[in-house]
């Protein structure tokens, strides 16, 4: 997992992490016409064959703002909702609200999908178990409880007992367990925790065996590992709290602190970064055999410096191994006083390569695990490194020698997703999960030194995954490009046209989408639906050449990638335009917001989520600036303001254009794509579209950017999608 992923908060990271894997993970994150579009009939009942009432929008006021770029004017009439502090911003949300539901609780069929998604929701989902000391803990939840709860068993076999429940955090289930950091003999334990959905959070320390606090609680944690030396004390990283909103104002100088157990937080030692080393992102590990702090500092989501303190140095002192931001490069390991370095360095699709720390220059580095076609990720267990690689999508396994030597090609269940390769350097087995889209998450205990697999865990669902298959296919992109896409339907379903498509996809900051089983899909599938999911371009499907062709001014190419993937579907007859949703978060929320202001009759029905939608600002708030790699600024130059400016979605809603139904979604505690971006972008189309169809926002109140929500949160959200979905297209799933 790269720093984007750890930034932007689009995947789940796992509970509990190796010292590599932390490491890896904390150093990498047309215009249409006017005329009748098909999506302008789809506010027609299911049941009554009545358009439903839709309340008049809330009046928003538009100011007489203006700013100038290059000598070019842009008025911004809704910049006052950037203010998320101010009265009028907090009403404008409640009037919001109270739109958007009034029109959901019309839905005559809601009720049963709710009912669906939460009996679909109600099994049992494990976390591959890890050994801190005595113990090997995992979490658990049981079904739909609000939030996973963390147990723990004297050996893998052993009677488990509950041993943190963030569901006891809070009564309303908005604060939740952000991440976990055992010391080396598993005698304390750090862990992190979310208010409301923020990045900000709050550090505890635990002795395991008493679980009574140890000193006190840190406060404004943001970006952050924990990573422990000893017993002592351990390494975090933060931001100075911003003057005037904290969930909207920039944050730009990290710092990396120590420490130590038993002193006030006040007196914690800054490590890096601050006013003297000015790093948008900094992060720090100490190494498995605790000799090495590996500290990671990058300005961007792509490229980074690595340092390196040997503790064993007569003065030890943080010296680089490489500076500047071209590459991306972390220590996965290390061994005798070596570093394993994974890196895209004059290798686009990654390699890992050994250097002594003393003496650690590029020009030293000696390959390992030498660079290939396919894009390579590292990780350490026991004795052995694993070689996962994306091919076409998928993930191949191989083990090698820490020296290089090939071992054997890790035999999977079949065609999917496998993590979780990973574990100390004294372990002799380790547990990765599998999963693909009809395959749901399952645990497997592997032998590390015979390369045998034994399941382990599996999920009991009423769910037959004969009943559906998945296909992947290969179009052609606007330019020729080829462009790799999954499909899930119900088996013996007629590809006529006729049945409603979920299309969803990234296409950003290196993030491959790969297969993986979703319960929320499965209600969306159960009904006759289709999930399209295409690898569009400036993912990492396909390692650096692949992430460059959809950054910046090549980012139209994303925007074409996905609509070459709906324009597929609807000529081989699997859907229609009529029956098209298309949906996106986070950076897929400015791909959907783009496409749908491209061509506003490409889709029925329309997903921002916490979407990027004002592209001329996103760097001024929170840490936004650090996406300027993938994006550019207004402020970088003429050309690059106006190339923004050409797709931004807040700036290219077009007066009298009829626009598919559409629901925003986002959250007021968002400080990663702060809500602005969808207040102004939903106030744009209120104000312009022509046409009946309902253009919605859903706020989300006590929630942040989607990370540590509640079961009930996540379910609420899922019923209203797809409420939304099939009741403007005229569909009702449920009819006899």
């Amino acid at each position: 997992m790269n720093l984007t992923v750890f930034l932007t908060g689009c995947f789940l990271t796992g509970m509990m992490m190796s010292f590599g894997a932390v490491i890896q993970a904390q150093a990498q994150s047309a215009s249409a016409s006017a005329s009748a579009s098909a999506s302008a009939q789809t506010t027609v009942s299911a049941e009554t064959g009545e358009r439903p009432r839709l309340l008049p929008y809330p009046e928003t006021r538009k100011s007489d703002h203006v700013d100038v770029y290059f000598g070019h004017e842009v008025a911004d009439p809704y910049r006052w909702l950037e203010d998320d502090l101010s009265d009028e911003t907090k009403a404008w949300v409640q009037a919001q609200n109270e739109v958007t539901f009034d029109f959901l609780d019309q839905i005559p069929f809601r009720t049963q999908i709710r009912e669906q998604l939460t009996a679909d929701w109600n099994y049992v989902r494990e976390s591959a178990p890890v050994r801190h000391g005595e113990w090997y803990y995992f979490s658990r939840n049981d079904g739909l409880q609000n939030h996973a709860v963390v147990f723990r068993k004297r050996g893998v076999r052993g009677d488990a007992e509950v041993f943190l429940d963030p569901n006891t955090f809070s009564e309303d289930g908005t604060t939740s367990l952000a991440g976990m950091s055992f010391t080396r003999d598993g005698s304390l334990l750090a862990y992190s925790i979310s208010e409301g959905g923020s990045d900000w959070r709050k550090i505890i320390v635990i002795n395991t065996e008493t679980m009574e606090a140890v000193g006190d609680t840190l406060v404004d944690v943001k970006f952050s590992g924990i990573s422990w030396k000893g017993t002592e004390g351990f390494y975090y990283s933060s931001y100075d709290k911003p003057d005037g909103s904290q969930l909207s104002a920039m944050t730009d100088l990290h710092k990396l602190y120590y420490h130590q157990i038993g002193t006030p937080q006040s007196d914690d030692k800054l490590v890096f970064g601050g006013e003297v080393t000015p790093r948008r992102y900094i992060f720090g590990g100490v190494s498995e055999d605790q000799r090495f702090l590996i500290v990671s500092a990058s300005v961007s989501t792509s490229g980074n410096e690595l340092y390196v303190m040997d503790f064993e140095a007569d003065e030890p002192a943080l010296r680089p191994v490489l500076s500047g931001f071209e590459n991306d490069v972390s220590v996965i390991t290390t061994n005798n006083g070596y570093l394993y370095i994974y890196t895209n360095r004059g290798a686009p699709n990654y390699r890992l390569v050994r250097v002594n720390a003393a003496a650690s220059q590029p020009e030293n580095w000696t390959d390992v695990i030498p660079e290939t076609e396919h894009v390579l990720s590292v990780s350490r267990a026991g004795n052995y490194l694993f070689a996962s690689y994306l091919v076409d999508v998928q993930t191949q396994v191989k083990q090698y020698t820490l020296d290089g030597e090939h071992v054997r090609n890790v035999e999977l269940p079949t065609a999917g997703t496998a993590g979780g390769f990973s574990a100390r350097s004294h372990e002799t087995t380790l547990f990765y999960t599998f999963t693909s889209f009809t395959y749901p998450a399952t645990i497997f205990a592997y032998d590390i030194q015979n390369g045998t697999s034994e399941l382990y865990w599996t999920p009991e669902i009423d769910f037959n995954p004969e009943d559906f298959v998945t296909e992947q296919v290969f179009y052609e992109s606007k330019d020729g490009t080829r462009i790799p896409m999954f499909i899930t339907y119900k088996k013996g379903l007629e590809l006529d046209g006729s049945n409603p498509t979920y299309l969803y996809a990234y296409g950003g900051f290196n993030v491959s989408l790969r297969p993986s089983f979703s319960i929320a899909h499965l209600t969306w599938l159960r009904n006759g639906g289709i999930y399209a999911q295409p690898n569009i371009r400036g993912g990492g499907e396909y390692g650096e050449r692949w992430h460059h062709a959809g950054i910046q001014k090549n980012r139209q190419n994303v925007f074409d990638d996905f609509i070459a993937a709906g324009n597929f579907l609807v000529e081989q007859g699997y859907t229609s335009h009529e029956l098209m949703a298309i949906a996106g978060g986070s950076n897929g929320g400015l791909l959907v917001g783009a496409v749908m202001t491209q061509q506003p009759d490409f889709a029925a029905v329309a997903f921002p989520a916490v979407g990027v939608l004002d592209m001329l600002r996103y760097h001024t708030f929170t840490a936004g600036a650090g996406w300027a790699f993938d994006y550019g600024t207004s402020e970088q130059s003429e050309e690059m303001f106006k190339y923004l400016l050409g797709y931004s979605p807040v700036h290219n809603v077009r007066e009298g254009v009829r626009y598919p139904s559409t629901m925003i979604t986002t959250a007021d505690h968002d400080d990663r794509v702060v809500p602005a971006h969808s207040f102004k972008f939903a106030a744009e189309l209120q104000a312009k579209h022509a046409g009946e169809n309902p253009v919605l926002i859903r706020i989300e109140t006590r929630a942040g950017h989607g990370a540590g929500r509640s079961t009930e949160s996540v379910i609420s959200e899922w019923t209203d999608r797809y409420a939304f979905a099939w009741y403007v297209m005229g569909l009702n799933p449920f009819a006899e």
